[in-house]
């Protein structure tokens, strides 16, 4: 090809490439100057997404599990500023009546009272999700020669009807009683399922289940309770605990026995929330009960939901 001929091409192949670039060779409505919609990336980058922020608070059960849930949605969503506080399933049920947070982490369900109240403050209806299952464990010291009680006879120590370990299978020891305030849904449950009646006015209240665990690390005597992902400390083993003396004793530590429901010390964890969550909360709840979320709970020492849970979650989630 000469060099006159090469230059012709050259322009007319421009010339194409300014007409496409001003829109001239489109479709004639394109032309007339009707609007394209704003792609949702530019120049390869994803749009600016709207910075968020939720507050969690409440059940010192749940608090570890849902500080590492809220971490790892962070990691993927650094728009969103998720904090978790303790203090108490009551004390997170109040914060969220008084506005103070979004999301109560609760181990016991809402009172009807509660949810009068909140209804009151906010104009909204109390929705909740089931994120993760608990199994309660009974601790004692590791140099305890216990292994297995039975739901009666935890009752009868926390009743202080039974006060030393020999009385049930153990070394000649008296039993020191650990357990946690009244603000906390786990001495509900604890009340309620296992003690049917009183506190014993020998019980100690610690103001957190951590407190609990190292207490009884560190008497020989001690006998303490726990959500299930606090089993594992060095120092502190969980009893194998029987519904009734005529019953198999199971380990909450092993899977099967907590999801089965055959441990009897068994619960789900909620959180509460003012209305039905949407936008950026919405969003961190669905990561939560994902397959990613329900790994996290395992490796909390949590259990995942189950289908029961799942269904009760539609009413939020969906």
């Amino acid at each position: 090809m000469n060099q006159k001929r090469w230059l012709t091409v050259l322009g007319v192949l421009l010339l194409a490439a300014v007409m496409i670039a001003a829109g001239c060779g489109g479709p004639a409505e394109e032309q007339a100057g009707e609007p394209v919609e704003e792609a949702e990336e530019t120049n390869g980058e994803e749009a600016v997404q709207e910075p968020a922020s939720i507050m969690l608070g409440g059940s010192d059960s749940e608090v570890n599990v849902v500080a590492r849930l809220a971490e790892e949605y962070m990691n993927d969503n650094p728009h969103v500023s998720i904090a978790v506080t303790g203090g108490g399933s009551g004390v997170g049920i109040s914060s969220l009546i008084d506005g103070n947070i979004d999301v109560a982490n609760s181990s016991r369900p809402m009172k009807d009272e509660e949810m009068d109240a909140l209804r009151d403050n906010h104009g909204e209806e109390p929705y909740a999700v089931r994120f993760a299952v608990d199994g309660v464990a009974v601790l004692v010291n590791d140099a305890n020669s216990v292994e297995t009680l039975t739901v009666d006879q935890v009752g009868a120590i926390y009743r202080g009807e039974i006060t030393n370990w020999s009385e049930v299978g153990g070394d000649d020891r008296e039993i020191t009683l650990y357990g946690r305030q009244s603000t906390s849904g786990t001495y509900v449950f604890f009340m309620e399922l296992v003690v049917q009646g009183e506190y014993s006015e020998r019980k100690r209240n610690m103001a957190g289940t951590s407190d609990i665990v190292e207490a009884v690390i560190g008497d020989a005597g001690g006998i303490g309770y726990a959500a299930i992902g606090y089993a594992d400390e060095d120092g502190v083993k969980a009893l194998d605990i029987a519904a009734d003396q005529d019953s198999e004793a199971y380990d909450p530590t092993v899977l099967e026995n907590v999801t089965s429901g055959n441990y009897p010390l068994t619960r789900p964890l909620y959180q509460y929330m003012a209305g039905k969550p949407e936008g950026a909360q919405l969003d961190y709840l669905l990561f939560e009960v994902s397959e990613p979320g329900q790994g996290i709970v395992l490796e909390e020492g949590f259990y995942p939901i189950t289908e029961a849970d799942r269904e009760f979650n539609k009413n939020a989630l969906q």
